[in-house]
């Protein structure tokens, strides 16, 4: 009888509007065969704001579930027994306290601690490259994962503190030695964080090491995102032995769970990103020594909107199918022998390498944070790659070749697409100050002062964290806390001042910067706006890259603002147009508020364009409130994007004349 191999954690990605919702979604999930849970936080939560915080504003239960203390905790996991579920957490800036909060809910439960099994997304370094949650600087946020990490290792062995993220690196155009070199590099960072702590020698080191995991992105072309695997496998080991003289092949064993690549889902003929996904899975699967130990598909309809229930049903579905269905788990690596692959697969790793040692000559991933240089690169790259589609040099079917295409069924029709209703930012808000209200205020006090103690003192974090859900704090609460502590943080966008001259297509649109530059009296300006908490500036970056290769000019000034800030931004730099970004769903709540600023201030004659995650019920609200024009990712020739917005304020200009 053919001995099968234990298949992989099956997970979906989930979590919206409410703990209670987002609970009842859990436990659907893991009757219809899911084994284990991937939780995702809206980013108030995400980013240390309770839900009634000025910018949490329209963001309440977008993007994921809004927690803000021990209640919301305890209702999310209300039935699962925490103590048997595998919970994997994206949550990096605040990941001591959600994982503090996690624990006080299993301590209610009676749960061992010794006995808790998952994983908190805790690579703060992508955060400053490519999701933007990040909270704090760079070296009291790494002194923060550096307790995590050391608490877990102590009390929750089973637990991954650790969770190195290259999947959001390919998101943000990382090529594929990009990936590998930048995800090891924030290995690196933080394995050295903790040696040099000095709390963690010898053995412990070991056990430290052993925990660390990894969480990565698998793209379309899959015999290359296949061998970039088995190159991770290659060159961890070498790390662990050579950098930090681990032998033990269970501690070295590279461990790493996936979600494949959302990037590459399109608008256009949507139906086609169930093959994507497939294909993107089987390079994560098909080689036995480079397998995930934990797999979570995005759904079909990601490019549009909230996945329905059904919609992440079948990406479960075909994780099961794979599993189930095909003798894939009856073999050893088929790879094995192949010198095509071998070949490949040292070509990366010798890149991969190259770029490891250009990091570490700067200092270390941090330096290449501070400098710039990490982020450059991937603007860069991911500039490149959109290039390519434009071309037509990289092909994506339904978007660049083979446009014409017979209607969707799959689109159409009431609820074809979740939506989060406008109601549950008040409901989360009644609730969250009834708990407020309900609370001992002197214990709360008491552990806010503790923690601040331990924060100054540099005391591990963890233990004052929990006794602070225990008592019943809020994730704004504790987030203020150390933002008084350490500070705030703003990082470089990556986006150069100087125009390239070698952008293909862009000389028509050139000359009309110019003439309107010209009837304007002055050259064009363009600002280019993020409100909100939405850390994905991949999209405003590439938008404020472009204006300025078009010769406008153009004022970016990062991720999360107020849409107070931008429409004082826009009237004190005497912009022309203002560009919105806007890609966590809360756009209704956010574009109106510009608006509605704006005509206050005198400028309602600026026009605001406004690019994200739009249906198009939503771009024809958008439009009523004043919007010039609406772009979604279908929208993707950004030469065509800048034509129309010279366009519309050459328009402005004559109207004005």
């Amino acid at each position: 009888m053919v001995v099968r191999d234990k298949p992989w954690l099956f997970r979906t990605y989930a979590g919206h509007s409410t703990a209670s919702e987002s609970n009842k979604l859990y436990r659907s999930n893991l009757a219809k065969g899911q084994t284990g849970l991937s939780v995702a936080f809206d980013l108030p939560t995400q980013t240390g704001y309770d839900s009634d915080h000025p910018l949490a504003r329209g963001e309440v239960g977008k993007v994921g579930v809004p927690i803000s203390h021990l209640g919301d905790m305890r209702t999310l996991f209300e039935g699962i027994p925490l103590a048997n579920m595998n919970t994997s957490m994206t949550i990096n800036a605040c990941a001591a306290w959600l994982l503090s909060l996690y624990i006080a809910a299993a301590d209610e439960q009676g749960a061992d601690r010794t006995k808790l099994q998952g994983t908190t997304q805790n690579d703060i370094i992508k955060e400053y490259l490519s999701r933007g949650t990040y909270v704090f600087p760079p070296a009291p946020s790494m002194r923060l994962t550096k307790d995590t990490i050391i608490f877990t290792t102590q009390h929750l062995p089973k637990w991954n503190p650790m969770n190195v993220c290259s999947y959001h690196l390919q998101e943000a155009g990382a090529t594929p030695v990009q990936e590998l070199a930048f995800a090891l590099a924030n290995a690196i960072a933080i394995l050295d964080t903790v040696k040099k702590s000095g709390e963690a020698e010898g053995p412990v080191f070991g056990e430290v090491v052993g925990r660390i995991s990894f969480f990565v992105n698998a793209g379309m072309r899959f015999i290359t995102e296949m061998c970039k695997m088995r190159a991770f496998v290659d060159l961890w080991d070498e790390i662990c032995v050579n950098r930090y003289g681990i032998t033990d092949a269970k501690q070295k064993l590279f461990r790493y769970g996936v979600q494949v690549n959302s990037l590459g889902l399109t608008e256009q003929q949507p139906e086609n990103n169930v093959y994507r996904i497939l294909l993107e899975m089987l390079a994560v699967t098909l080689s036995k020594k480079a397998r995930a130990r934990a797999v979570q598909l995005p759904a079909w309809n990601e490019a549009l909107g909230l996945p329905r229930s059904f919609d992440q049903q079948w990406s479960l579905r075909l994780q099961q199918v794979v599993a189930y269905e095909t003798d894939l788990l009856e073999y050893g690596d088929i790879f094995d022998g192949s010198t095509e692959i071998a070949r490949k697969v040292e070509e990366l790793k010798e890149e991969a390498r190259a770029e490891l040692a250009r990091i570490d000559a700067m200092g270390g991933a941090v330096a290449a944070i501070e400098n710039s240089y990490m982020k450059q690169a991937l603007v860069e790259s991911n500039t490149r790659r959109l290039e390519a589609i434009e071309r037509g040099d990289q092909v994506v079917v339904g978007v660049n070749r083979w446009t014409e295409s017979e209607p969707s069924p799959l689109t159409t029709g009431e609820g074809a697409i979740l939506t989060v209703p406008e109601g549950v930012e008040a409901e989360q808000i009644a609730r969250l100050q009834a708990w407020r209200e309900a609370r001992d205020s002197k214990a709360v006090a008491a552990a806010l002062a503790d923690l601040k103690s331990a924060a100054q003192d540099g005391r591990n974090i963890m233990d004052p964290s929990i006794a602070c859900a225990k008592a019943g704090v809020t994730t704004g609460e504790w987030g203020t806390c150390l933002r008084e502590v350490f500070g705030e943080y703003r990082a470089p966008t990556g986006v150069g001042r100087a125009a390239r001259v070698d952008t293909q297509g862009l000389d028509e649109v050139r000359k009309s910067v110019d003439a309107v530059s010209e009837k304007l009296g002055r050259r064009l300006k363009f600002l280019v706006g993020k409100p909100g908490l939405d850390g994905h500036s991949n999209g405003a970056e590439q938008i404020a890259v472009r204006a300025r290769d078009c010769g406008m000019e153009v004022v970016y000034e990062g991720i999360r603002l107020t849409p107070a800030e931008i429409v004082n931004a826009a009237l004190e730099e005497s912009v022309h147009v203002v560009g919105l970004s806007i890609l966590s769903g809360s756009h209704v709540p956010l574009v109106r508020d510009v608006m509605e600023r704006m005509r206050a201030e005198g400028l309602g004659d600026i026009p605001v364009v406004v690019g994200g995650i739009i249906p198009p019920e939503d771009e024809i609200q958008l439009k009523g409130f004043g919007v010039a024009a609406v772009y979604t990712p279908k929208n993707f020739e950004l030469n065509r994007i800048m034509a129309d917005i010279v366009s519309i304020v050459d328009g402005e200009t004559q109207k004005a004349a």
